[in-house]
């Protein structure tokens, strides 16, 4: 069975939203914009392209990636690389630039995860990330944590009302500019 790892950049009230600038969030680029950058931060996501053998998209984040991602041959050879999945019932046509195998249902995604193999990673999808942790199919969390407070925007996690969900941090690191990773298993 693969493991499913979902990475993140959050603020430090789980905001999710506009990272790396993308259009419509007041706070767009927050990663950027509002802490100095430290390349020892960014460490995990080198790895977790190395490691992972399958990554998994909601539709919206496949759509904004899929026109730029295919052109970022070294920031994202891994990602280019391998297979890529995509969870949604409205997508009619993939992007012919960066191919995907269209999932439907989270059934499917379940399916994947029986299968044998690398880790499917989940990069950005706040709404499947949090539809994923509601179904019980989230493994792992790579998180990295900014020391920040956005208020509204996307959130990682859910206000569903579900049973109580244990972690354990099992990898942990503070950079010089105050964000932490934070390596989470799933362990009930």
């Amino acid at each position: 069975m693969r493991t499913l790892i979902v990475t993140a950049f959050v603020s430090l009230d789980g905001v999710m939203e506009a990272p790396g600038g993308e259009p419509g969030y007041r706070n767009a680029g927050w990663t950027f914009n509002a802490v100095p950058m430290d390349e020892a931060a960014y460490e995990i996501k080198a790895r977790e392209q190395r490691e992972a053998g399958a990554l998994l998209l909601g539709r919206s984040s496949y759509e904004a990636f899929a026109p730029v991602w295919p052109s970022m041959t070294e920031e994202f050879a891994g990602y280019n690389a391998m297979p890529r999945y995509v969870v949604s019932t409205t997508l009619t046509e993939q992007d012919s630039r960066w191919p995907a195998t269209v999932l439907r249902s989270l059934d499917d995604v379940a399916a994947l995860k029986a299968t044998e193999g690398k880790p499917v990673i989940v990069n950005g999808s706040a709404t499947l990330a949090r539809s994923l942790a509601d179904a019980g199919l989230v493994d792992r969390y790579h998180l990295l944590v900014f020391p920040l407070l956005l208020g509204a925007g996307k959130r990682l996690f859910s206000s569903t009302d579900k049973d109580l969900t244990t972690l354990s941090l099992v990898e942990h690191e503070v950079y010089a500019n105050g964000v932490q990773k934070q390596v989470l298993d799933v362990v009930g």
